[in-house]
C-alpha cells in the first residue's frame, strides 16, 4: 500500500501537469519514471509503450496502468489511473455545467496556447532521449525515419498499426538483441503469465452489455463507453468520430465540440471527454453519470493490458522477439517524431515568436534542468501574459 499511495501520488502531480496529448504525456512519464525517479529503465518502458500501441483504449494512460501493476500490482495500476486521470474528470465534469463563453475567453485561450507550447518542448525532449537509447544501429535508425515519414505522408491507424507490424517482422528477422539473453523467472512460463480472468471479462461484457444494458439507464451509459473504448485505436484524437456516430443526437453538436475542445485544454488524457458528456445525458445526476461514462471508456483498455502485460514482457524475453522488440522500440521513436510534428507542433504554432519560447523552454529542460511543475506554471503564466 506505501507502493500504491506513492504512485497515486506521482501520477496525480502528473494529472495536473501533463498537458498536449498522448504522445506530450509519454514525456513526462519518461521524465518522471524513468530518468527522476528510476522505478524502470528505458528498455522496459519502451515495451509498455509498444504494448500500448498495439491495444485499443487510451494509449498514455495504459501505459500509466501498465507502470502502476508492474510496480505494485493491481493497486499500484488503479493508483495510476486515479491519480492521473482525477484532475482532468473534475474539470471536465465542471464545464459540463459551465458557460461555452468561458472556454472561448481570451486568457483561456492563452492558457491553452501556452501549454501547447510546453508539449512541444516535452515531446522534443522524448523523442530526442528515445532515440539515443534505441536507434543506435544503422537499421534501427533506417526503421525510425521510415516510420515518421509514412505516418507523415499518410497518419492513421492503420498506418501507425502497420507500421509496428512490419518493423517487428523486419527486426525478428535481422535482429539479435541482448535482450534476448535476459533470464526468466523461475517456475513461471508464458501461459501463466497470459491472465484469462480479465480478457475473459473484456471478452463477455463487449458482448452483453448491448443486450442487458435497459434504454436511458446507468449501464446503457456505460455499454456505449464501453464499446467505444474497446474500438478505438490511436488515442484520444480518434475517439471523437466513434464518440459521434455512438451518441447520435443525444449531445448537441455544439456542446459535444465544446466538450471536445475543452478535452484538449485540460490536463490528463482526453478520454476524459466522457466525463463531460456523461454528465451532458445524464442532467438529473450529473456526477454519477460523468463517474460511468469515464469508468465505461477506460475498462476495457486496462482489461485487456492486465490480461495481456505479463505475456508481452516475457515473451519480450526471447531472443527472436526480442529483436522484434528492438526493431518496434524503434518504429516507436518514429511514432513520436510524426506526433511532434502533427499534431504536437502544428497545433501549437501559431507566430515566429513561438519559435522563441519553444527554444528557451528546451534549453531550461534539457541543460538547466528545471523541473516540470515550474515549467507549467512558467508556460501557462506566459501564454496568458501573450494573449493580451
Amino acid at each position: 500500500m506505501k507502493q500504491a499511495s506513492e504512485i497515486l501520488w506521482q501520477f496525480f502531480l502528473l494529472g495536473f501537469a501533463s498537458f498536449g496529448g498522448p504522445a506530450a504525456h509519454l514525456g513526462y512519464f519518461r521524465r518522471v519514471f524513468v530518468e527522476q525517479l528510476e522505478w524502470l529503465d528505458e528498455k522496459a518502458y519502451a515495451r509498455l509503450i509498444a504494448l500500448g500501441q498495439f491495444l485499443p483504449g487510451p494509449g498514455s494512460s495504459q501505459v500509466g496502468f501498465a507502470l502502476g501493476c508492474q510496480r505494485a500490482g493491481l493497486a499500484g495500476g488503479l493508483a495510476a489511473f486515479i491519480g492521473f486521470t482525477t484532475p482532468s474528470f473534475l474539470l471536465m465534469y465542471a464545464l459540463s455545467a459551465a458557460s461555452a463563453g468561458v472556454l472561448e475567453s481570451g486568457w483561456f485561450t492563452g492558457l491553452v496556447h501556452g501549454l501547447k507550447l510546453l508539449a512541444v518542448v516535452v515531446v522534443t525532449d522524448a523523442t530526442l532521449n528515445m532515440f539515443k537509447s534505441f536507434c543506435r544501429t544503422i537499421l534501427t535508425r533506417i526503421l525510425c525515419a521510415l516510420t515518421t515519414l509514412t505516418l507523415l505522408l499518410q497518419s492513421g491507424v492503420i498506418t501507425q498499426l502497420g507500421s509496428l507490424m512490419i518493423a517487428a517482422i523486419i527486426g525478428s528477422m535481422a535482429i539479435r538483441s541482448e535482450d534476448g539473453n535476459a533470464p526468466k523467472t523461475a517456475g513461471a512460463s508464458d501461459s501463466e503469465s497470459l491472465r484469462i480472468a480479465p480478457l475473459a471479462l473484456f471478452g463477455f461484457l463487449f458482448l452483453a452489455l448491448p443486450f442487458v444494458a435497459p434504454e436511458w439507464s446507468a449501464a446503457k451509459l456505460f455499454a456505449e463507453f464501453y464499446h467505444t473504448g474497446s474500438l478505438v485505436f490511436g488515442g484520444g484524437h480518434v475517439v471523437l468520430p466513434l464518440l459521434q456516430s455512438q451518441l447520435g443526437d443525444t449531445v448537441s453538436p455544439d456542446r459535444f465540440l465544446t466538450g471536445y475542445a475543452a478535452a484538449q485544454g485540460v490536463p490528463g488524457p482526453m478520454f476524459s471527454l466522457a466525463a463531460f458528456l456523461g454528465a451532458e445525458m445524464t442532467p438529473h445526476d450529473r456526477f454519477i453519470g460523468a463517474l460511468v461514462a469515464t469508468l465505461g471508456i477506460f475498462l476495457p483498455g486496462f482489461l485487456l493490458v492486465l490480461g495481456l502485460q505479463g505475456a508481452w514482457e516475457r515473451l519480450a524475453a526471447k531472443p527472436r522477439l526480442a529483436g522484434a522488440v528492438t526493431a518496434i522500440n524503434a518504429s516507436v521513436v518514429g511514432l513520436l517524431a510524426a506526433a511532434w510534428y502533427k499534431p504536437v507542433f502544428i497545433g501549437a504554432f501559431t507566430q515566429n515568436l513561438d519559435l522563441l519560447w519553444m527554444g528557451m523552454g528546451f534549453a531550461a529542460l534539457r541543460f538547466l534542468k528545471v523541473p516540470i511543475v515550474v515549467m507549467v506554471i512558467g508556460f501557462a503564466v506566459l501564454g496568458v501574459l501573450t494573449s493580451r
